[in-house]
This record gives structure tokens, sequence and C-alpha cells, in this order.
């Protein structure tokens, strides 16, 4: 019996279920948590600052040398229950090469938090940024996001905020954007979305508040699902902002797109770079 589009349970499942797609991922992990931790080393690093109430609503700043500098918003991935900004600390190297001040978010995860009050944590740390980032030598009007997977949804939403005009673009790595089929398939035991929050919290039932320029990501090695849930956005918001781009990265698996923004000569480098202006 089929459970959503043509797949039936087993099928779907599959579709979103990257670590048996890609059942090397523990290399990956253990990669970028030593890159991270060497990253921290040789830069200076602001850690654990609160942004909120709970425990998990905390930032790590890496400050660019340079007084009102861009600042990079990273959101993590792990289907909204898993993983830490600390693995992603490397990427703090790259952007700072750019004189870019780099910040990396935690926010709660579910099931002990909905979707909805994820959603609202990031809006909080995003607030936070915009008043506080100045002190850390960033220009809270020159702010970018930058999510993956789990990340580039709540980034998305981040554009949904009539207050976020402060924001200059995008990028999405590999984001879910149409949350049903996430609601249908085994994530859901770990994740308990209804399916109120699952239809208010799909960006493609929603609309940017603003025209930013954005860069929606997959690779050529993800599921047909990833790659059309990354589709289906550029198609629902590319006439709401007039700078969209839909990149499609060669030979990139759901976390070897990662890598991709840090590797020389990557086309998704490229991107970022035109898109930010660095």
């Amino acid at each position: 019996m089929n459970v959503y589009k043509n797949y039936n349970q087993e099928q779907l499942d599959y579709q979103y279920n990257v670590r048996l797609q890609v059942p090397d991922y523990p290399n990956y992990f253990d990669r970028w948590e030593k890159l991270s931790g060497q990253t921290e080393q040789h830069y200076a690093i602001l850690k654990d600052i609160p942004f909120g109430a709970r425990p998990e609503e905390c930032l790590d700043i890496f400050p660019s040398k340079i007084l009102h500098s861009k600042t990079l918003v990273f959101i993590h991935g792990g289907y909204w229950h898993l993983l830490d900004k600390t693995m992603f600390h490397f990427l703090a190297e790259h952007f700072l090469s750019y004189n870019v001040t780099t910040v990396l978010i935690n926010y709660p995860l579910a099931p002990h938090s909905s979707i909805s009050e994820i959603v609202a944590s990031c809006r909080k740390a995003l607030r936070w940024l915009y008043e506080n980032i100045a002190r850390y030598n960033g220009d809270p009007m020159d702010l970018y996001l930058l999510g993956h997977s789990a990340g580039g949804h709540l980034a998305s939403m981040l554009l949904i905020e009539e207050e976020a005009k402060f924001l200059q673009g995008m990028i999405s790595l590999s984001g879910l954007f149409r949350l049903e089929p996430v609601m249908l398939s085994y994530l859901n035991d770990s994740i308990g979305m209804d399916r109120a929050n699952a239809i208010k919290n799909s960006p493609v039932f929603l609309n940017p508040a603003h025209d930013y320029p954005l860069l929606l990501v997959t690779g050529t090695d993800e599921s047909d699902e990833f790659k059309a849930q990354t589709e289906e956005l550029y198609q629902c918001w590319k006439n709401k902002c007039s700078n969209t781009e839909l990149l499609m990265v060669p030979h990139k698996n759901h976390y070897s797109v990662l890598d991709a923004i840090v590797e020389k000569d990557s086309i998704l480098r490229a991107a970022i770079i035109r898109l930010m202006n660095i």
C-alpha cells in the first residue's frame, strides 16, 4: 500500500534514511569532529553564549578580526533530534579566511520540543544576533544563513519573519521543505510531529517575507525525495525571490555535500562566494 506518492512504507523510509544510503557516514562525523577540534585550537572562539532560557539555547561565535564584518549563521541538521553545533566548527576556518564572522547555533531537540518550538528558538537566536553581533565584529545588517538538512528547513523558516529584513541571503544544503513525508516515515518515532505542525512548518506552503538571495543545493547522489524537496521549494519561491539559484553538486551525497563548501574548485564554494560577495 502506498503511503506517500508512489512509495510504500519501506520505500518511503529508505528515501529519508540517509544513514542507510551512506553506510560510511560515521567517517564523516569522525573527520568533522577532528577538524573542528583543530579549528578551536587555531582560532578565537566564544562558546555556549546563551540566547534563551533553555540550556540548549546557546551559540558559538568565531569573530572575524575585521570590524563590521559579514556574518554567517550555521544551523546544523540531524532531523531536529540529533547532533550539536560543535561538530561543525570546521566550517568557521573557511569563512574566517574571507573575514566573515561565523556563528553556529544549537536549539532544543525533538521529541521534547515540537517543530514549532524549535523554529521559535531559532528565531530567538536570530533576534539575539541582530541585537548583539556587533560586539563580536559582525554587522547586524549583513547576516547570512547556512543550513544543512533539517538546518536547511530551519533556515528557510527564518525567512518567513517580516522583521528579518536585515538578512542578506540564505544557503540551504539538502533541506526539507515539505514535512508531511517526514511525518509519515520511520523518523516520526523520534520526532513526534503531528499533521498540524507538519503543515504549519512546511516552507512550500509559506512565503518569504522579503526578496532574499537564495541558493538551494542538493548533491546528485542524494535520494529522489531529497532532490524533490529542494526542487519544490525552488519552484515555489523562485518568483518570490528574484535571485534564486538551484544547484546540484555532482557526485555528492547527503554528507559530502557539506564538504563541498570548503573544497577547492567546488562549484558550491564558488556559488556561496558569489551570493555573499566575499
